[in-house]
């Protein structure tokens, strides 16, 4: 995941399908909200703590809880801003202070498995599936749909944060640029409503079965749709 983000942004992952060792990593107000979880739930939710404490701790940040907002959302201690993800066999953090001039961030990741017609239907607009058309002529073996949905996801857990709204599907534009082996390359999105930013840009890579796809937001773009114009 570092990988694909800037070097301002401190970045933590884990492979496997983890073990009960991370359940003891909770800090107690964590442990407290996850009391009757089954055992995935609590796997996912205690993975990913594991590796947000990592990643705080290269901002230099102490042990402490980071429990979920109103969607699910981790709320960050205050001067950080961040974003998590899991998938089957993989979890992963990625934290940033706003004074390097990152507003937002936002990742995913997803099992590297075909999206299904009628989920692309509902997440990609007819230019977005012509687009993912035009690619999987040029590389078969990438999953471009479920490429295109962990975009998404990654632009909405950058979008939320900063607006407080859900963001539809339809909402963004997703274009794709490709490196040569088709297995990585470089995103952009538009958002079209106003709100926090109009335009995020990262990367996505297929590594070891898992998509991982990166956005983030600048804070010199940050709120530019929402301002009035200078008088």
């Amino acid at each position: 995941m570092a990988s694909l983000l800037p070097p301002r942004v401190a970045a933590a992952e884990v492979f496997g399908h983890g073990d009960e060792e991370w359940w003891g990593a909770l800090l107690p107000a964590e442990a407290r909200l996850m009391a009757g979880a089954g055992a995935k739930r609590r796997r996912d939710f205690a993975g990913v703590r594991v590796c947000a404490r990592r990643a705080l701790r290269v901002l230099g940040f102490g042990p402490v809880p980071v429990l979920p907002g109103p969607r699910g959302e981790p709320r960050w201690p205050a001067g950080v801003v961040g974003s998590m993800t899991h998938c089957a066999g993989y979890r992963a953090a990625v934290v940033a202070r706003p004074e390097t001039g990152l507003a937002g961030l936002g990742i995913d990741a997803e099992p590297h498995a075909p999206l299904s017609p009628d989920v692309l239907d509902m997440v990609a607009s007819p230019a977005e599936r012509a687009h993912v058309a035009m690619l999987a002529d040029g590389w078969p073996r990438v999953h471009w749909g479920r490429v295109l949905f962990c975009v998404k996801e990654a632009v909405f857990k950058a979008w939320y944060p900063l607006a407080h709204t859900e963001l539809g599907f339809l909402e963004a534009e997703v274009a794709f640029q490709v490196n040569g082996d088709g297995s990585s390359g470089g995103v952009t999105a538009e958002v079209r409503r106003p709100g926090p930013f109009t335009v995020v840009s990262g990367h996505w890579r297929v590594a070891d079965g898992v998509i991982a796809t990166a956005v983030v937001a600048e804070a010199a773009a940050a709120w530019k749709s929402a301002q009035p114009p200078a008088a």
